[in-house]
């Protein structure tokens, strides 16, 4: 019987003519002596990205869906398709190397109580993307980011609680959640520890969300979720949301509500979803009025 693949890294492309031949062209065929199997969910065929897939990447298991399942529904499709010892979700607006990978996969391996892993995440300008590394917020967390007190003092505790800014980058520690971009685990912890009925992601969020949620169970079950910045890779964040920057704002902040609710209101008492509904709501006004008054169109999820 052939021996199974050490990674697999599933890919869920969405308008990523861009991007797909860079992200996938970084990425081994082998590690530590073994394949690793590479399958892209194609959530947009006919915008050119299969094509560049067929082509010049043969190697690689393309699907194209029937129309778009959202984040949630096409990685779980990835995942039942997968066969290795390890399951790699990853964004196609990345660019990977062997280095980040190995180092992730043998941290995973000789040690059963991480759950989740990312490296350190880098923006095509040198800078870290912030969401590689994160809290569960608290409503604290998020005034001091929406008013802009995490930004004026990154250094301090109190105020930078949610992205974590003064611990130090290029060490390693545990943290409560990691970014959608690159999310790391053993195929056994998902199938015996996460998945329900096959799938790892909550399909009730459509593209925002499904990632804080996955951090959430993965702590709730006992395990660990690590930031290792001893390696990274490169993460070319916002290219797609800054073509509606508005939608696509406002749906990452409620789709955070709405993780809030399940994991927070197990009772669906009406005074916690009405304190969520003015927190999110208030955060999100304040995050796009700032947004606007300094031209940027990018946007700041949980």
């Amino acid at each position: 019987m052939p021996e199974l693949p050490l990674l697999s890294i599933v890919i869920v492309a969405y308008q990523s003519r861009d991007e797909i031949g860079p992200c996938l062209a970084s990425l081994p065929q082998v590690l530590a002596g073994r394949e690793v199997e590479v399958i892209v969910l194609d959530n947009s065929p006919g915008d050119g990205a299969g094509e560049i897939v067929r082509r010049d990447f043969s190697w690689v298991t393309y699907v194209a869906t029937e129309r778009n399942l959202g984040f949630g529904r096409a990685n779980n499709l990835g995942y039942a398709r997968s066969r290795g010892e390890f399951i790699l979700f990853l964004n196609p607006d990345t660019v990977c190397n062997s280095t980040a990978l190995s180092h992730c996969v043998a941290r995973l391996g000789a040690d059963p109580e991480i759950g989740l892993i990312s490296p350190k995440l880098v923006r095509a300008d040198g800078t870290m993307d912030l969401a590689c590394r994160r809290s569960i917020p608290t409503l604290w967390d998020g005034f001091c980011r929406a008013v802009g007190l995490a930004g004026a003092f990154p250094q301090n505790a109190w105020f930078a609680g949610y992205n974590l800014t003064y611990l130090p980058e290029n060490e390693t520690y545990d943290v409560g959640a990691i970014n959608g971009a690159f999310m790391l685990g053993a195929r056994w912890l998902f199938a015996e520890e996460v998945a329900t009925g096959g799938a790892v992601f909550d399909e009730t969020f459509f593209m925002y969300g499904d990632d804080l949620d996955l951090c959430i169970r993965v702590l709730g079950a006992g395990f660990r979720i690590v930031y290792d910045g001893r390696v990274q890779i490169t993460h070319l964040k916002g290219v797609s949301v800054a073509k509606d920057y508005d939608a696509m704002a406002r749906a990452i902040f409620d789709a955070n509500r709405a993780v809030f609710l399940k994991h927070f209101n197990p009772r669906n008492r009406l005074i916690v979803r009405w304190k969520y509904a003015l927190a999110f709501g208030g955060w999100k006004w304040v995050a796009l009025l700032r947004a606007r008054l300094r031209g940027r169109r990018q946007v700041r999820p949980l």
